[in-house]
């Protein structure tokens, strides 16, 4: 015989409380506590930037829309000679840094194991040139270029001085791209018989390009508008100078400094060259961005190019 049960008497099983719910509460109110910190914290970062960004335009806008600002300030008063020597001064500081950094930074990676004493000091002095600020360097250069060889201010000596501060910047940037590079590249160069110089030049460097040219261009950005060199290294002149070897040359720092000890009625001027530096420095951290992908892009094109033309194996019977 079967015994039978009614389905009713029997008595349903009580869910017991998980005990993760009240843990799960505990997290999900941190999360939350956390992400509105972050968002707190990112929207008070961003508060100071929009009011001097605001400030900037609000001020400065007028002057730079005049069509006089971008002419001769020997006839019309413009800015013109302090934006062209602000660009040169900063294009032959780019000039030295780039390659000294670049090399630096293969060796600091490539050929420096690490125990070498030249590996080691190389380090140091560059950790101790990233903390210098720009007034000690402009001072060091002063010392050297007209106390003790006496030779006469100009826009090379400003240059000098903005090498010291971006090289540094240049082998940070490139160090830690070519530190990314995988080893596995490299080892496969060494087992096909390429010696290392080739190695680097042909599988590292071309791999870490386009980190490398964002950390050149933003170092460049860092030093565009520094103050201290074009101050104590050059002195301020109406005319335009394209020689940065001879003479005296405006730059837009110095413009800034120069007519606001002009009093209130040149300070229009004052943010006017502010609100322009601000935009080259701005054009430059755009070309940070887009100018790799346009270098990627050309290396791509020149080696299609090159495979299109190579001549086809042939045959043989």
């Amino acid at each position: 015989m079967t015994a039978i049960t009614d389905s009713h008497s029997v008595e349903p099983v009580k869910k017991r409380p998980s005990g993760f719910q009240p843990i799960a509460g505990r997290r999900r109110f941190s999360d939350v506590a956390v992400r509105g910190l972050a968002v707190a914290a990112f929207v008070i970062a961003l508060v100071p930037l929009f009011w001097l960004v605001i400030t900037l335009v609000q001020n400065g806008i007028g002057p730079i829309l005049d069509p006089d600002w971008w002419g001769s300030p020997e006839i019309k008063g413009g800015a013109f000679n302090a934006i062209v020597g602000t660009l040169i001064q900063t294009a032959l500081a780019a000039v030295i840094s780039i390659p000294l950094g670049i090399m630096v930074a293969i060796y600091l990676v490539e050929y420096s194991t690490g125990r070498s004493w030249l590996g080691r000091a190389t380090t140091f002095m560059v950790d101790i040139l990233s903390g210098v600020p720009s007034i000690v360097a402009a001072l060091f250069v002063y010392a050297v270029w007209r106390t003790t060889l006496g030779l006469p201010r100009s826009g090379f000596v400003v240059a000098i001085a903005l090498v010291l501060l971006m090289v540094p910047l240049v082998v940070r940037a490139t160090e830690e791209m070519l530190k990314i590079v995988p080893q596995d590249l490299r080892e496969a160069s060494y087992a096909l018989g390429i010696p290392k110089w080739k190695t680097i030049a042909r599988v590292v460097l071309p791999t870490a390009l386009s980190g490398i040219i964002t950390g050149v261009m933003l170092a460049i950005a860092r030093v565009m508008g520094e103050s201290a060199p074009v101050l104590i290294l050059v002195g301020s002149t109406r005319a335009m100078n394209w020689n940065p070897f001879e003479g005296n040359q405006q730059s837009l720092p110095l413009m800034m400094v120069q007519q606001y000890n002009n009093g209130p009625s040149a300070f229009d001027k004052v943010w006017g060259a502010a609100l322009t530096l601000v935009i080259l420095v701005a054009l430059v951290y755009f070309g940070a961005k887009f100018l790799p992908k346009l270098v990627g892009f050309a290396v791509h094109i020149s080696k299609t190019l090159r495979k299109s033309s190579a001549p086809a194996p042939t045959k043989t019977l």
